[in-house]
């Protein structure tokens, strides 16, 4: 779970940001901090991933916050949502490495998008001891590639590449082994669900194989990669 911290001053906007985030999955709040004050009280006791963070705040701002999160070197990663739309402060934001800015009012939907691409980007930097250039540049830089479009058919709806590349390099390290759907769930920590969702695709294109086994419970399914079906594979990546 990716652990939240949101820092608002107005409470009724604070209340609205913690639904939102209640909406979405792999998310828990650990907090709201009315202030800079608060917030550093937060930090100082609670691990932190990331923070919702207003710049509009009696006392120290936002960006001052930043600055000091920056500057003391925290593994803390900052989305601003807040109602600065001035060039420079935007501009100061994007300088001390903030991964989204949110300017108020918002929908929904790009609050979700947020959070959901900073979770993309987080599980995929932390399941990667090496980054290949492409994927550094789809995922991460947000790059479009000049290159002709891969052959092959597109993902299935629901699938994305990056979310397929961590799963692959999970199966990838399994080797011959065989391996299940909640194997693959804790190696990765995505969800068995969205596990089961890629298992079932990458079986249909038949670069796994996969066989029953019954025991007390429930049946199992276990898998195989078919390192014979690699080129096919690469096509989706």
């Amino acid at each position: 779970m990716i652990r939240v911290l949101i820092v608002e001053d107005d409470p009724m906007v604070a209340e609205f940001n913690k639904r939102y985030l209640e909406e979405i999955e792999h998310f828990t709040l650990i907090g709201v901090a009315h202030s800079v004050h608060d917030a550093l009280e937060y930090i100082g006791k609670e691990e932190v991933d990331l923070i919702l963070l207003d710049v509009y705040m009696p006392g120290k701002n936002g960006l001052e916050l930043l600055t000091y999160i920056r500057e003391q070197d925290k593994n803390i990663d900052v989305i601003l949502i807040t109602a600065a739309s001035d060039a420079g402060k935007i501009q100061t934001a994007l300088r001390y490495g903030v991964v989204d800015y949110l300017i108020k009012p918002f929908e929904f939907e790009r609050f979700h998008h947020a959070l959901s691409s900073y979770r993309e980007k987080h599980l995929f930097l932390t399941q990667q001891r090496h980054v290949q250039q492409k994927d550094l540049d789809q995922l991460i830089l947000r790059k479009k590639q000049n290159t002709p479009p891969m052959s092959g058919k597109p993902l299935p709806k629901g699938l994305t590449r990056s979310t397929l590349n961590i799963v692959v390099n999970a199966i990838n390290e399994k080797g011959k082994a065989s391996f299940s759907t909640d194997n693959i769930a804790e190696k990765t920590s995505i969800s068995r669900v969205s596990i089961g969702k890629y298992l079932k695709f990458l079986k249909d294109i038949e670069v796994l194989e996969e066989t029953t086994t019954y025991g007390l419970g429930r049946p199992v399914s276990l898998y195989v990669y078919k390192e014979t079906r690699s080129s096919i594979l690469k096509s989706y990546l």
